[in-house]
């Protein structure tokens, strides 16, 4: 799937970031969400999955996008 593929919900630039390369989360067109963050390590996630660190601004700015 690529990047233009997704609604992005979060850095249109009211935030502290704005760019590409900064915490985001998108909808995907099924309605699942993917989030674009800081790698994690505070525990090992299972095989296929990963952890990533996004700031509270930025999920609150995804449910603001979503209308809730």
């Amino acid at each position: 799937m690529a990047r233009e593929e997704l609604t992005r919900l979060t850095g249109n630039g009211n935030g502290t970031c704005g760019g590409e390369d900064c915490p985001n989360v998108y909808r995907t067109a099924k309605g699942s969400f993917v989030v674009q963050g800081d790698m994690s390590r505070v525990f090992d996630a299972p095989e296929r999955e990963g952890l990533v660190e996004i700031p509270e601004e930025t999920l609150r700015e995804a449910f603001r996008a979503l209308g809730r």
